[in-house]
């Protein structure tokens, strides 16, 4: 996509080398009922590149909305969004499809997979769609590791449920993306798949540099991460690097309390 005079660069993380998501004084604002509710207060928070880092807070904090508007799926009320160095918050709807479709590669708790293609079909129809020549080394090593191998050939009411979140993980790495958005992608799966997920996840970060923003509610799911960054009203209270599931529990009952 062409940067244009709107696109100014965030902060940077190494150098002259941007960090992969920043937001400056993200707010966002509903109007419930003629109320104005302030979901998201004035946020700054970094994201860098080919880290895994996890959004928690309590219900209704904020992380979801933040996801959202992260990824340009919202529109924020006030401040920016920049992902590398184009500031999303000042692009039109058809730029922001572009951009989603181009750089972005998104997780979510249901599989969104079409039924009537193989595993194979949806893992290539992003690029197909796009009109974007398939690296298939990158290919053929991602469904290795995500253990998709014999696979290939079924369709997705073939495959169990994690099976199925292989596949969307595949569909979101296989362009290498410059950010995956994770929202509860082990949300729908039992302990030993959603392990699975997370484990590639996090491998996806160490060994691909693939950067990663997930958000969970879930500490165990959060362990995998290398940094948790704490939601509290729509505002960033708390982070902590190389979490536990003990220790991000521990954050958590101190910010409901």
């Amino acid at each position: 996509m062409q940067e244009d005079a709107a696109v100014s660069a965030p902060p940077s993380s190494k150098g002259d080398q941007p960090a992969a998501v920043v937001t400056r004084g993200l707010t966002k604002i509903y109007d419930t009922d003629g109320t104005p509710v302030r979901a998201l207060d004035g946020v700054n928070v970094k994201f860098d590149r080919g880290a895994f880092t996890a959004i928690m807070g309590p219900s209704g904090s904020g992380k979801s909305t933040l996801m959202h508007c992260l990824a340009g799926l919202d529109t924020a009320s006030s401040g920016s969004v920049h992902l590398g160095r184009t500031n999303i918050t000042t692009l039109k709807d058809k730029q922001l499809t572009l951009l989603r479709r181009d750089r972005i590669g998104f997780i979510f708790q249901s599989f969104n997979l079409l039924p009537m293609l193989t595993a194979q079909q949806n893992i290539l129809l992003p690029a197909q769609i796009a009109k974007r020549k398939v690296d298939m080394e990158r290919f053929h090593r991602i469904v290795d590791v995500v253990g998709l191998s014999d696979r290939l050939d079924h369709l997705p009411s073939k495959l169990s449920g994690g099976q199925q979140q292989r596949v969307a993980v595949a569909r979101a790495l296989l362009s290498a993306p410059e950010v995956v958005y994770a929202d509860e992608p082990t949300g729908n799966l039992d302990s030993r798949s959603g392990t699975e997920i997370l484990s590639f996840l996090r491998d996806s970060a160490r060994q691909m540099r693939q950067t990663i923003v997930m958000v969970t509610h879930d500490p165990v799911a959060a362990s995998y991460s290398d940094r948790v960054v704490f939601l509290r009203d729509g505002r960033l209270v708390d982070e902590l690097v190389a979490p536990t599931a003990d220790g991000v529990l521990d954050r958590l009952k101190k910010l409901e309390s």
